[in-house]
């Protein structure tokens, strides 16, 4: 299989610009590519989307382990296609930022990937070299097969490269030079969603067009010829598939909208695989839930930011109380569990209604709560199979009055502990995205809850 990982020596180097500038021209070329994103980020996989058309993956060492991340690698891939894969923060920063698991060059050792390296140039000079040889003495596989000098000019580029090849024996691919319209936004929590961003089709466009023009586009497909063949074992969660799960499907409601969008493709195929029929509606734009509905999934967002049209749509806010007070299950993560409050306080004090499931308030904290991964035990088995934890990560500015006493979660990097989420039989909410694969009793569960809610109204 044919692949390339995009790294970069620190975030805000280019990565995800170089990324989508590459998949837009490798699919004018008719390549085929296929994506993926290192780590725990919804956002960058969203622009890949809108790129190629396809869900993007995510591939986390922490999440995964290395025989399910070859595997969920090697299933997305297509006969003749090339896998670009999007590396996380800098090529060596992992757990806790001083862990290799979690990172992208783990990532790329485990998929025996080749390393094409974005480096930011602006300002820089001839300790563009130091930096550079520094990473390559660090790059113990030797993976590292070249670079691109972002944010500079082709004069200083075509000075620059050859000695770099000369002193560093590090081929040189070409430069992006420092534009407005390479740029993609940022906000507090990441890069703007693409529909946020103006004629992002038509931005990327331009960027696959700079890319042709200034970077050697045809050797960095020669330089995915480089990458190894990896085992890989069959289905590992095809086990998890009993007959009382595959039988009609789950009728399971996704939110889906502009406040609520940020899912892993990976729980979504998981359900899917248990039974699971995922039936879109907007907390934003639908006044009710989708009909007979047997389970609701409220994921993760940017409800602050709509917070005054959903308290607005009081029909909708209705009708999600009622469906869970039904005792329909539920699971709600991070901006879903922002939802469920009674309140939502945005950062300039505004309090906006909610759902009014829990009580209390969520509120503006005013920095990252409790950021970075966490592996997420029960108090009392319920979703999970004794002694075993699912993995998930919090990222999240915004913190509640109420966030729960029913799990622990632990910080693999730190062992640093807190007590977080509402559990019961039937429903699961809390800040933490979680990761179902990790352990996919967890799904299993939620699913079989809603095979018994539809039952019971039939």
């Amino acid at each position: 299989m044919r692949g390339i990982m995009i790294a970069a020596v620190k975030s805000g180097s280019g990565k995800t610009t170089v990324t989508c500038a590459l998949l837009e021209a490798l699919k004018q070329r008719g390549c085929r590519p296929a994506s993926f994103k290192c780590g725990p980020d919804y956002i960058d996989p969203m622009f890949h989307k809108t790129v190629i058309d396809v869900p993007s993956c995510n591939l986390d060492s922490f999440f995964c382990g290395e025989e399910l991340l070859r595997e969920i690698y090697s299933q997305r891939m297509t006969d003749n296609g090339i896998g670009v894969v999007e590396g996380v923060m800098g090529l060596f920063d992992g757990l806790g930022g001083v862990h290799e698991e979690g990172s992208a060059y783990h990532v790329a050792s485990i998929l025996q990937l080749p390393i094409l390296l974005v480096v930011d140039a602006h300002g820089m000079g001839r300790s563009i070299l130091p930096l550079l040889a520094g990473f390559l003495k660090y790059d113990r596989e030797n993976r590292i097969k070249g670079v691109i000098l972002n944010r500079t000019s082709r004069n200083f580029c075509e000075r620059i490269a050859p000695v770099i090849e000369a002193e560093l024996s590090l081929p040189v691919f070409g430069f992006l030079p420092n534009k407005s319209e390479l740029k993609l936004e940022s906000r507090h929590l990441g890069l703007k969603l693409p529909e946020e961003v103006k004629d992002i089709k038509k931005q990327i466009c331009a960027s696959a067009h700079t890319l042709e023009e200034c970077v050697a586009v045809d050797r960095i497909i020669e330089m995915s010829d480089l990458a190894g063949s990896i085992p890989c074992s069959d289905d590992s969660l095809s086990k998890y598939v009993s007959p009382v799960l595959s039988q009609s499907p789950i009728r399971i409601g996704i939110a889906l909208d502009e406040a609520f969008c940020f899912y892993y493709e990976e729980n979504l195929n998981l359900l899917k695989k248990l039974g699971a029929k995922l039936i879109p509606f907007s907390p934003l734009h639908d006044y009710v839930l989708p009909e007979q509905l047997d389970g609701l999934l409220l994921g993760g967002g940017y409800p602050e930011l709509h917070a005054k049209r959903l308290e607005e749509n009081v029909a909708m806010r209705s009708s999600i109380r009622q469906a869970i007070q039904s005792g329909m299950p539920s699971v709600a993560e991070c901006g879903g569990f922002l939802y469920l409050h009674a309140a939502l306080e945005n950062d300039k004090g505004e309090t906006y209604e909610m759902c009014n499931v829990l009580p209390g308030k969520c509120f503006y904290a005013g920095k990252l709560v409790r950021f970075g991964y966490i592996e997420l035990a029960e108090k009392q088995p319920v979703f999970l199979s004794k002694g075993s934890v699912i993995k998930g990560h919090e990222f999240h500015y915004y913190d509640s009055e109420t966030n729960g006493l029913d799990c622990t979660a632990r910080k693999p990097a730190s062992g640093v502990s807190f007590d977080c989420i509402h559990q019961g039989q039937c429903h699961f909410w809390g800040f933490p995205h979680l990761y179902y694969p990790s352990s996919p009793d967890f799904a299993v569960h939620f699913l079989e809850e809603a095979r018994r809610f539809g039952r019971r109204k039939e």
